[in-house]
């Protein structure tokens, strides 16, 4: 028997709720080959199926909404469950496996899955979508050559003063450019860690709500960021998605 296809299926990065058309973000093609499966392993089910919803608008589905089976893998998902996400694959169907936004499996618990799914002889196809570290890459000017995502800091003081600064060694040193996220409602906070820990020529770039109508990006050296935090002058970032990138200076 012939095994089922695993599609990486991309999502929005802000939600159904945000009035860019669909059509802007995510490719036709990978809208069309959403639309053709009735299987998911969805990080968040709900907003899965809002997605779905949007595409129907689209591109009609291939059974109707409520009768799509959907399945959830998240970061309380058990490895050992793993296998009965796989199984209708291993029967010859093909699924979709889609992130709560953004490109699955990337900064995303989906990883796990695929890696099974390659050991186990089943197909792995990525589709084309928004992923907000790479558009947050190309826009901040920084080296894209070199780059590497480090995904969320420490939350203890000291400990994340000492990982920026050994990160802006390496950065230094390798000329690679350093990429960072956070929980919205952190942002703030991590900000002023990066213009306590580093030295004021490193560039630092803030991108938040990328792809959505209030969509910012800005790099500055982290001394001018430094003075606009000491004017009150903060980024309208506070509770919305933003990626942190930092290049030091020689």
């Amino acid at each position: 028997m012939n095994k089922g296809t695993l599609y990486l299926i991309p999502n929005t990065l802000g939600g159904s709720s945000d009035t860019t058309p669909l059509s802007c973000i995510i490719p036709e093609s990978s809208e069309q080959i959403t639309a053709s499966l009735d299987y998911f392993i969805a990080e968040n089910a709900k907003s899965a199926r809002a997605h779905l919803k949007r595409i129907s608008e689209i591109h009609p589905l291939k059974k109707p909404l409520q009768q799509i089976r959907m399945a959830e893998l998240n970061v309380r998902t058990d490895k050992a469950a793993f296998p009965e996400l796989l199984a209708p694959l291993l029967e010859g169907q093909d699924a979709g496996l889609i992130s709560e936004a953004g490109v699955p499996a990337v900064a995303d618990p989906g990883a796990g899955l695929v890696r099974l799914a390659h050991e186990k002889g089943i197909a792995v196809k990525p589709l084309v979508g928004p992923s907000s570290l790479l558009l947050a890459l190309m826009a901040s000017g920084l080296n894209g050559q070199s780059f590497a995502f480090n995904g969320y800091l420490p939350t203890d003081s000291e400990q994340r003063q000492r990982r920026i600064r050994s990160l802006e060694e390496r950065s230094r040193h390798e000329k690679q450019t350093q990429i960072f996220i956070e929980t919205p409602y952190r942002n703030e906070a991590l900000l002023k860690a990066f213009c306590t820990a580093c030295r004021p020529g490193t560039l630092l770039c803030i991108a938040t709500d990328l792809t959505l109508a209030g969509e910012s990006v800005r790099t500055l050296p982290v001394s001018s960021w430094k003075k606009r935090l000491e004017k009150g002058q903060i980024p309208d970032f506070q509770r919305k998605p933003s990626v942190f990138l930092f290049l030091a200076d020689k």
